[in-house]
């Protein structure tokens, strides 16, 4: 299949990151006032609903830079990302009709041009053809992340630490199939429901290294992953991994699968179909959403927020947004934030009940 050309509309969105802790003002409005973005104009199509919405912080007080990205490509050939800090538009040629692509990313801007490389990622996205298999999928987007690596290079410079970076966590949608995940770095994909909250996707931090190496356990990897917040990575797109030596970094990605994973991880490999329920919520995020000491004591509270079965995925959205505003984790490190909800269809007479089975143990 050829790759879809685009062409491109344009309007404000975005917002400001910064590295300090900061005051959160009293908001004018509460915590469900919608949300208006281009995205809101997007079909996905067969009870498919997506809301998502981008911002470089929720403080008055600050105005960072926003070095987050998001794509999405609605059943139509719809497209929304962000370039310059605002949403851009497109329509895609040749896009087949019910096809979806859902993706966040995070540039880093420790590294410098952060923004530049989540933008020239999600470019990039618009251009990869639709994927039927994770195979497919898998080797366009590795093409991709050699492409831009070779981009982003500059002449004489030999210090790859300095190259930029970007998170990637994506959700490939065909027709009638199970979708599909590609994920690189530390942002994550959440299940949420009123009775739990589960991410479904692994950090690529020095915790995860540490644990394909033996030397932490689960409840260890656990308590440094998910019981607190710490500003380091060993893999992203374009950057490479340093999973093998954190003193050296490889130009390739490492998938983590089953055959690099603890017994622990070996379920919530980097690329896979998922299993989704219905009656379930999902959340594709930015670390910003939980870049304090504690991230545990604010997620505990997103199964009564969030996972509400009747709620629309733009009003758990704006529910999101307003809580994290209104009532912020402690000790919070600014960052940007970044959302996509998501609720699948709901199951037809016909269909057998798809629960996913592959998240990770909750040890809280």
């Amino acid at each position: 299949m050829s790759a879809p050309r685009a062409q491109a509309q344009t309007a404000d969105a975005g917002g400001p990151i910064s590295a300090k802790l900061w005051p959160f003002p009293t908001r004018a409005s509460g915590p469900n006032t919608p949300m208006t973005s281009l995205s809101d104009t997007l079909a996905f199509g067969a009870g498919l609903d997506v809301a998502a919405d981008s911002r470089a912080s929720v403080s008055r007080l600050q105005a960072p830079e926003n070095q987050d990205n998001f794509v999405l490509i609605d059943a139509a050939g719809r497209a929304v990302y962000m370039r310059d800090q605002r949403q851009h538009s497109v329509q895609l040629d040749g896009w087949p009709r019910g096809h979806v692509r859902l993706a966040v990313l995070d540039g880093m801007g420790g590294h410098g041009q952060g923004r530049e490389a989540a933008e020239a990622v999600a470019a990039g996205l618009l251009l990869i053809p639709a994927c039927d298999s994770i195979e497919e999928l898998s080797a366009r987007l590795d093409a991709l992340h050699s492409t831009l690596q070779m981009q982003f290079r500059q002449p004489g410079d030999n210090d790859d630490f300095r190259r930029p970076g970007t998170t990637l966590t994506l959700l490939e949608l065909a027709p009638d199939q199970a979708p599909l995940l590609y994920h690189v770095g530390d942002s994550r994909l959440y299940e949420i429901t009123a009775a739990e909250v589960r991410p479904l996707t692994i950090d690529h931090v020095p915790a995860t290294s540490f644990a394909l190496h033996g030397l932490l356990g689960a409840q260890e990897w656990w308590q440094q992953v998910h019981g607190e917040h710490r500003a380091q990575i060993s893999q992203a797109f374009i950057l490479g991994n340093a999973f093998a030596n954190p003193q050296v970094l490889d130009n390739d990605l490492l998938t983590l699968d089953a055959a690099h994973l603890p017994p622990f991880l070996r379920q919530m490999t980097d690329r896979r179909a998922l299993a989704v329920r219905h009656d379930a919520v999902y959340l594709l995020a930015t670390d910003g959403f939980w870049a304090c000491p504690r991230p545990q004591n604010w997620i505990a509270r997103w199964p009564a927020l969030l996972g509400r079965p009747e709620r629309r995925a733009a009003a758990t959205l704006a529910a999101l947004f307003g809580e994290f505003c209104d009532h912020p984790p402690a000790d919070l490190h600014v960052d940007n934030l970044t959302a996509i909800v998501i609720r699948f269809p709901s199951r037809r007479p016909d269909q057998n009940d798809n629960i996913d089975e592959t998240a990770l143990p909750n040890h809280r």
